[in-house]
């Protein structure tokens, strides 16, 4: 994971400002920074979406192809998730370290989004057992300036709502073999439902307090996270620690009631940008918006109630 070198003093600085709700750049425990997220792109993929979190920069692409089922779950599509972590972002992300990484991050966006709870992913199934629709993830990050699962979370869930997948249609001839076709028309095609798809919240232990959306500077002086995956809904779909360090009860009840704060926040991101959907319909979709408190938010309309 990337990090920065923080001195003593600025520890002491920032874990004294955290604990007064202050944090460096003006914001407070339970405030993110500023939000933006840009769909469709990427003009060669099925779907895609760009979020920039403060400066952490995440670019999502999926790509749908037609493979077999798998055998445990033959009337379901699945999803494949890849990670590139740029050597542009940090050097740390050069050689193994950055490949390390982004098996670490694909292995926990499996948990989180590789189920049926997230997904209907009987809708990719064509055929039962025979053909289904699998949905390539390819996630890019281009910038990290931290919080990077709460970044590649909404940028997936925007990529899924931008997906267009082919319409199918199948017959048989007279010997009973299937033939497939895909139509040509770009409007004829499935679009996934995302009610249900998780978001990430994370929260950082820092001193006794916790923050959300930390900075490099803010996780070099905590010693463990806690990552909750959260529907819409409030359903829990995840849950994992980070880092080296150890969490208390009290403090894991504690920080699971924060993340709720989190959902609230997708919740009213998609109440605001659902009453300006009107203007994002076709190609380009970006909306922005300012409101709660002192920190500033934008997203784009791909959530619903």
């Amino acid at each position: 994971m990337a990090s920065v070198r923080v001195s003593e003093a600025e520890k002491v600085y920032i874990m004294h400002g955290v604990l007064d709700d202050l944090r460096l750049d003006g914001r407070g425990c339970e405030d993110y920074r500023h939000m933006e997220i840009e769909t469709d792109v990427v003009s060669n993929t099925d779907g895609s979406a760009k979020v920039r979190l403060g400066h952490t920069d995440i670019l999502v692409g999926i790509k749908a192809e037609l493979k077999r089922p798998k055998p445990t779950v033959p009337d379901e599509g699945y999803l494949e998730f890849f990670v590139d972590c740029s050597a542009n972002a940090t050097p740390e992300f050069e050689g193994r370290g950055g490949e390390e990484l982004g098996v670490e991050l694909s292995n926990t966006l499996y948990k989180v989004f590789g189920s049926r709870r997230s997904l209907d992913l009987r809708r990719l199934c064509i055929c039962p057992g025979e053909h289904c629709w699998v949905l390539y993830v390819d996630v890019l990050l281009l910038q990290c300036d931290g919080n990077l699962f709460d970044a590649m979370s909404i940028a997936i869930k925007a990529a899924l709502f931008n997906t267009r997948i082919p319409s199918v249609r199948v017959s048989e001839d007279e010997e009973g073999s299937k033939e497939i076709e895909l139509s040509d028309d770009p409007y004829d095609c499935l679009r996934l439902g995302v009610e249900n798809v998780p978001c990430i919240v994370t929260l950082c232990k820092i001193g006794h307090r916790h923050v959300v959306d930390a900075t490099l500077q803010e996780k070099a002086c905590s010693a463990a996270s806690l990552l909750v995956a959260l529907t819409p809904r409030g359903a829990v779909t995840c849950v994992r620690k980070l880092g080296p360090g150890s969490l208390d009860p009290d403090s894991i009840f504690e920080m699971m009631e924060e993340s709720e704060w989190g959902r609230l926040f997708m919740l009213l991101s998609c109440y605001c940008c659902r009453r300006r959907s009107l203007l994002a319909r076709r190609g380009r979709r970006l909306a922005s918006w300012r409101s709660i408190g002192s920190a500033p938010y934008s997203a784009g309309c791909f959530c619903t109630f």
